[in-house]
């Protein structure tokens, strides 16, 4: 079974920066959304960012400006670049790829493990 490999959470000043990383354990034969969610103990996990599977990156509109995502289709692998880190930030942030992952599989819906962003000074 595919899974995802996260990377880049971590502690971070406010006004700092972070990148994550997510990258499959396999290839992926078509990918139809590949983005990050996050959460908060007590809340819904919501979505961050993803890109669609023309290539299209969305941001929500509470974050333009300061996250963005992008791809790299070579290594199937996924980014998130926080800038001007906030306290509100601070979540588990969790990698998403809905795909389909072999020729005859059904489109699966996969999750990371998360990897915890704090940002404090």
């Amino acid at each position: 079974q595919v899974q995802l490999v996260e990377s880049g959470g971590g502690l971070a000043q406010p006004g700092g920066s972070l990148r994550l990383s997510c990258i499959p354990s396999q290839n992926i034969l078509k990918m139809f959304r590949f983005g990050w969610y996050r959460q908060t103990p007590g809340k819904q996990r919501e979505v961050v960012a993803e890109i669609d599977e023309g290539g299209t990156p969305h941001v929500v509109e509470s974050l333009k400006g300061r996250f963005s995502i992008s791809i790299d289709n070579a290594k199937n692998a996924v980014y998130l670049e926080m800038n001007t880190l906030k306290p509100e930030d601070t979540a588990i942030y969790y990698c998403y790829l809905l795909a389909r992952t072999a020729v005859g599989a059904t489109v699966s819906h996969l999750w990371g493990p998360g990897t915890q962003v704090t940002v404090s000074s």
